[in-house]
């Protein structure tokens, strides 16, 4: 039988005294006994102040009768009332608030059984007021100890020799959080002062207790240099990538650090540090902030069985986050890359809003296999997000791409009619618009089908078709990429310096798409908008940046275009007519639909195909695709040199 090896003692000191832990043990008898006697000494100078500290022996009777029950009472009262247990040091303005609360419940509690209980030891009633007014202050004061040495004094003293920082923000939550900067023990920067993002109006500087909004953004230079300020800091989602990539221009011709802090739900999430980042390139290609119908959502899916497939990929996983959040009834995460599986799943597992969660490995071309999953699990609402969108593996593979971007669709979709699901969301792409891809042809297919069979009037289930551009931080996308070039020194490869691309993150593509699938009624083309086009260029010099080197450290080399690139992207055709939604980030590309029979009949023939030589398929799309455009057909890429356009 194997033994448990035994720990071997150690001489070395416990994290706490043995004292501190003896005062956790036993904390409530001792803040109770703690509260007597304050409460004690607090009734006697209440009494020695109402008689100039020189209580008649008349008096003195009645305070020795009456003690107990005074005090009494108060512990009562701030015990039930749950108004001693709180750590001091902790203390926040809502605790003086039940404070208050708790003192004036025990002081009318006092005064009733005085003047209907104690008829022959009626307590004065200034020493009552007294009594109220002493408890408010010293009890007050004394919880506050603990935090004004953590905020003033030891800042005071520690924060000699620390960086000088000033943060954008003019409002009471910047303040908060430069406070929370100063406060943090062992932090290297102290927050002298705030800056408004935008002209204040007026000339009179606002205050927030002893934070001044110092200036505006655009004298940011002047206040840095009167400040003595070596960092700036900004708190996240604070300001647009346009307005970010300014400050950092600022920052690097005056020599001050840009940080990123989290906002301050964030930053009060449990940790006792604020977490403080450098500058992503995420943060420069940010927007506004997007608004979503929570109720919408919430209606779409909570108590709903709801299904993913690609759950593994980028967008799926996200999506099985941001899904999780509403409460569905179940989750039925689908996809053929176990580990990936495994993992969103372990991830997801410890959320309690999920009812059930259910991994599934199966791909979506195997028929029997997509039949069995919506029998058994019943999916009320589908994502299909599986989709081989790699623009120059899929040029090297378009067999495959048609059995997965087309066939895959088709039996997905098909499925989701026969099992009576309410609503089925494809993740498409700006690709699939004047395609110059495989990849964006076969997406074309696929919204085709989808749109065709929403608009058989024997169809219930609702078929709706979401486009967006290239995800940051998604498997195989250009951000990572480059940054893996710039470890290893270079050069950064770049097809062409007019390439550009839409860019939005996976958070905020995944958000979009639940609002579209929760405001669309079934056959729209919902269009996410993806503001402006950036030059991958750009971007590459970006990071370059952001990685603390000069523009000239990584060379950028120029490879030209490759079979299934092109240099810009769009999100509509031009005979779709582009309609505004009730959502500013969403737009409706109204299209003319096909009819089903003609639409299946030209899915058959190219999946009759995926086992031909790549060139027939190609030009089988072609036929099926007139917008079709390859401008450069030179020999396949490879696929281990992808760079800038890799989806």
């Amino acid at each position: 039988m194997l033994k448990q090896a035994s720990v071997p003692p150690t001489d070395e000191p416990d994290h706490e005294p043995r004292w501190i832990d003896i005062l956790k043990a036993y904390r409530l008898p001792i803040l109770l006994v703690g509260h007597v006697l304050m409460f004690l000494g607090i009734y006697w100078v209440a009494f020695s102040l109402r008689f100039d500290f020189a209580i008649p022996e008349g008096y003195s009777l009645v305070l020795r009768a009456t003690v107990p029950i005074v005090v009494g009472i108060k512990i009562l009262a701030f015990y039930f009332m749950g108004a001693i247990h709180g750590w001091w040091r902790y203390v926040t303005f809502s605790d003086f608030i039940t404070l208050l609360k708790v003192s004036v419940a025990a002081t009318v509690a006092i005064v009733l059984i005085d003047h209907f209980v104690l008829n022959d030891l009626q307590i004065p009633r200034s020493v009552v007021l007294n009594d109220l007014i002493l408890s408010i202050v010293l009890v007050g004061g004394l919880r506050s100890i603990s935090r004004v040495w953590d905020e003033r004094i030891a800042v005071f003293h520690s924060s000699r020799g620390r960086d000088r920082a000033l943060l954008i923000g003019s409002e009471y939550t910047a303040a908060k959080m430069a406070h929370l900067i100063n406060s943090q023990p062992g932090s290297k920067t102290r927050v002298v002062g705030l800056v408004s993002a935008k002209k204040l109006p007026g000339r009179k500087k606002k205050r927030f207790s002893d934070m001044i909004v110092v200036g505006v953004a655009d004298d940011l230079r002047k206040l840095v240099e009167h400040y003595r300020a070596s960092t700036v800091f900004v708190p996240s989602g604070a300001l647009p990538g346009k307005e970010l990539r300014t400050l950092l221009d600022t920052a690097s011709e005056n020599n001050f650090k840009v940080r990123v802090v989290s906002s301050l739900d964030q930053a009060l999430a449990g940790s006792k540090e604020i977490p403080v980042r450098d500058v992503s390139v995420a943060d420069l290609l940010r927007r506004d902030p997007v608004s979503l119908d929570s109720t919408a959502i919430k209606t779409l899916i909570a108590g709903k069985n709801i299904l993913v497939t690609g759950a593994g990929g980028s967008i799926g996983s996200e999506l099985c986050r941001q899904i999780s959040k509403f409460g569905p009834a179940s989750l039925v995460l689908l996809g053929r890359g176990e580990n990936r599986i495994f993992h969103i799943e372990r991830e997801l597992r410890s959320n309690q809003q999920i009812k059930e969660l259910i991994p599934r490995i199966a791909s979506v071309t195997d028929l029997p296999r997509m039949d069995e999953v919506f029998e058994s699990y019943r999916p009320d609402v589908v994502f299909h997000a599986a989709a081989h969108k790699h623009v120059p593996l899929v040029e090297a593979n378009v067999g495959e791409a048609v059995l997965n971007n087309v066939q895959g669709t088709k039996i997905v979709a098909d499925m989701a009619v026969k099992h009576g699901v309410e609503r089925f969301v494809l993740i498409s792409t700006d690709k699939s618009v004047n395609p110059t891809s495989v990849m964006g042809c076969t997406k074309q297919m696929a919204e085709r089908y989808c749109l065709a069979l929403g608009n058989e009037p024997q169809v219930s289930t609702r078929f709706i078709v979401t486009r967006f551009g290239n995800v940051l931080g998604s498997a195989g996308s250009v951000i990572p990429i480059f940054q893996q070039q710039i470890r290893q020194g270079g050069p950064i490869t770049i097809t062409d310096s007019r390439m550009t691309r839409f860019f939005m993150t996976i958070p905020e593509a995944s958000q979009l798409v639940l609002q579209a699938a929760a405001m669309g009624s079934g056959g729209e083309i919902f269009v996410l908008e993806m503001g402006q086009q950036v030059r991958i260029e750009d971007m590459a010099r970006d990071l370059i940046r952001l990685a603390g080197l000069p523009s000239d450290a990584i060379d950028i080399v120029y490879t030209g275009i490759r079979p299934g690139e092109k240099l810009y992207e769009e999100l509509y055709y031009d005979d779709e007519e582009v309609m505004k939604t009730g959502h500013q980030k969403i737009l409706s590309a109204y299209h003319r639909v096909r009819e089903l029979a003609q639409v299946d009949a030209d899915v058959q023939s190219l999946v009759r195909l995926a086992f031909a030589p790549s060139e027939k398929l190609r030009q089988r799309l072609r036929d099926l695709v007139p917008e079709y455009y390859v401008p450069e057909e030179n020999a396949l890429p490879d696929p281990s040199t992808s760079s800038a356009t890799s989806n």
